[in-house]
């Protein structure tokens, strides 16, 4: 018996010369194979992060010196902070640049990890048993060697903007350098690595920028309380609005305009009054971040393989397709121009599912940073039932540290998951329009769906009559306007047509069931991305874990940087670092010693002014448990929207007339109870 020796090929990408597919006497040409093979840059990868590893030890250690020393020399400082805070996450004046090019490279690394062969750079060919070890080891390390880059702009130090900017220009120098030296790679797609290393390139390209910009303008000193952002939002609270813009509210917008709102609404434009929280900044840029690696991974995955099949079609296929009975024409050539074209009709649908699942997950996107202000604006303000739906005090809890920590973590991943699952939704919608609809139409063959329906024209017919009837009878025959009143008219034929119609209206039922399948399932499937709304009812939000980790890190963020919270801490800051000179003035002044009396109309605003930053103050839910009247009160369920209930309890009678002093926000009728403390 003779054996023969067969040898495999390498992988290889295969192309064909598509421009002859559509001529009827041209033969497809033979395509070129390319064999990719495995690359090595100049730069080593593992001594390169050896010698970063060292580096990035080295200035934590001068960095953590410096920290400490400016403790001791300066004492008091605001904003301080040490190389174990990366950011401060709860400031909203803070620059939020460096801390979103951070996160943005780190998710960059984490996406590559995914179908990466080796994880972690310090070891190659790494055996498939260990291989997700490997993965968690490199989840905790890429966090670790981009973190300096974080310190060096945290301590707000010139020479932590100094270590920064060379930080930053080794890893893009070296990074840039790896990329020209091997732009192709063997993994999936030829120049898959090329294109997912775009982000960190133009994440890192931004930090060498942005730190050489730090140095040369120096630390901030209006950060945080010293900002004049919390002071200038109290302001806006407090300004009275104008007449006219309360009349030109009333007016009824025109169509045009009702029309032009509509794109509106999913633009976000920022204003001048109100900073986006760096917390969701951060979540959003890395939730922009994902969408494009969730772009690529799903295009190099199907389309070069979709190029190699239709690359494979020769005169074979008809013999394949004749063994399953199917006979698309007697010659052969045809049949592979014939299946090279619809072929490449499900390429067309796959980039046109592609394209709509990122526009969707883009304007999405947008939507949720324009409800994000929305509903801080209104926890702010107090307005905890739109959001919550239920009694609730706007404080930290071990639930919302933890959806605030995660968050977004959290945000990446869905928005990842929800637009995997919209571009297969949409490709079978986009195969199902154009193999069953476009394609016989334009062939005048294969009309399945027209044959079905034009059959049933009949009772399609029938339905359409008896809806087109019915509403025609309520408008004309069943309602009757009298003294600018409404009331039912005719009732006998009323009665009549609900009965003969029950049948039809049972078989009307049936068809808007399944309409409201198909509306629901869309809604969802287009709103997966997104976790500031809930996809479930109103009542049974709880059950959305999305929502549900939305919701509670929304208190965090509103209990502990509330910007009318910390205008007022500004304040009483201001009053401790001027010394003795002011609070002996206000001791004086107290005791009913005026000395260089200001004038009347200055006394008059700065009083008034007082006062309307004091009831705005009492007025705050988030500052509702350090009271005294309320630290009384134990129980929380006696809290209805960040408001005690003094009719609780027969006995606390002393301590709420203690508390009727204070002015106290509520969003209902006060009871007589109440009146009465």
């Amino acid at each position: 018996m003779n054996h023969t020796k067969v040898e495999f090929e390498p992988f290889e990408y295969s192309y064909y010369d598509y421009s002859d597919w559509y001529s009827n006497n041209a033969e497809p040409t033979k395509p070129p194979k390319e064999v990719i093979l495995p690359c090595d840059p100049t730069v080593d990868d593992k001594l390169f992060h050896i010698c970063m590893l060292s580096i990035s030890l080295v200035i934590m250690l001068i960095l953590a010196v410096l920290s400490r020393k400016n403790k001791f020399c300066q004492g008091f400082t605001r904003g301080s902070s040490s190389i174990f805070s990366p950011a401060n996450f709860l400031d909203q004046t803070q620059g939020k640049g460096v801390v979103m090019a951070v996160f943005g490279l780190v998710f960059s690394k984490l996406a590559l990890l995914v179908i990466a062969p080796d994880p972690l750079p310090f070891c190659k060919d790494t055996p498939a048993d260990i291989k997700e070890y490997m993965k968690i080891i490199a989840i905790f390390y890429y966090p670790v060697l981009f973190y300096p880059l974080l310190a060096c702009s945290t301590l707000q130090h010139k020479a932590g903007y100094v270590f920064g900017t060379l930080l930053s220009f080794s890893h893009f120098g070296i990074l840039l350098w790896q990329k020209f030296d091997c732009p192709k790679t063997p993994e999936i797609y030829k120049f898959y690595a090329l294109l997912g290393s775009l982000p960190q390139l133009a994440c890192l390209a931004y930090l060498c920028v942005q730190f050489i910009l730090l140095f040369v303008k120096g630390p901030k000193t209006d950060e945080d309380l010293d900002s004049s952002y919390y002071n200038n939002y109290v302001k806006l609270l407090l300004k009275k609005r104008s007449s006219t813009a309360s009349s030109s509210s009333t007016d009824k917008p025109t169509l045009a305009e009702r029309i032009l709102e509509v794109p509106k609404s999913y633009i976000y434009i920022p204003e001048k009054v109100f900073r986006y929280p760096v917390k969701l900044a951060v979540s959003a840029f890395v939730a922009f971040v994902a969408i494009y690696h969730t772009a690529l991974l799903l295009i190099v995955l199907v389309v070069p393989t979709l190029h190699i099949v239709r690359a494979g079609i020769d005169e074979n296929i008809a013999f394949l397709l004749m063994g399953f009975g199917i006979i698309l024409s007697d010659d052969r050539m045809e049949v592979v121009r014939i299946v090279t074209f619809y072929t490449w009709l499900l390429e067309v649908c796959y980039l046109c599912a592609m394209t709509m699942s990122l526009l969707v997950s883009l304007i999405m996107l947008m939507r949720s940073m324009i409800l994000h202000r929305s509903n801080l604006k209104g926890l702010y303000k107090g307005d905890i039932y739109s959001i919550y739906n239920s009694k609730k005090t706007i404080s930290p809890s071990k639930p919302g540290v933890v959806c605030w920590m995660g968050l977004t973590g959290y945000q990446a991943a869905i928005v990842c998951l929800g637009m995997a699952i919209q571009t297969v939704v949409f490709f079978i919608c986009f195969l199902f329009l154009v193999f069953l609809i476009i394609i016989p139409i334009f062939y005048g063959r294969n009309l399945i769906v027209f044959e079905i329906a034009g059959k049933a024209w009949p009772g399609w017919v029938t339905l359409l009559l008896v809806t087109v009837l019915q509403h025609v009878a309520a408008k004309f025959a069943f309602i009757k306007k009298e003294a600018g009143t409404r009331d039912l008219n005719n009732r006998e034929s009323l009665f009549l047509l609900t009965y003969l119609l029950f049948l039809i209206n049972t078989l009307v039922g049936l068809i808007i069931s399944i309409w409201r399948m198909v509306i629901t399932a869309l809604y969802n499937i287009i709103h997966l991305g997104r976790i500031d709304i809930s996809l479930l009812h109103r009542t049974a939000e709880s059950y959305d874990p999305a929502y549900s980790y939305y919701i509670n890190s929304l208190k965090v963020e509103v209990s502990q940087s509330h910007p009318v919270m910390k205008a007022f801490c500004g304040l009483l800051l201001d009053m401790m670092v001027e010394g003795g000179r002011v609070g002996q003035k206000i001791r004086d002044a107290e005791e009913g010693i005026q000395e260089n009396r200001p004038s009347k109309a200055t006394s008059r605003r700065r009083i008034h002014s007082r006062w309307q930053l004091l009831y705005t103050l009492v007025n705050n839910p988030s500052l509702l448990g350090s009271r005294k009247h309320f630290q009384t009160l134990k129980t929380s369920e006696s809290v209805l929207n960040g408001t005690p209930n003094h009719s609780s309890k027969k006995g606390s009678n002393k301590e709420a007339s203690k508390a009727a002093a204070e002015p106290v926000q509520s969003t209902e009728t006060p009871t007589n109870q109440d009146k009465t403390d």
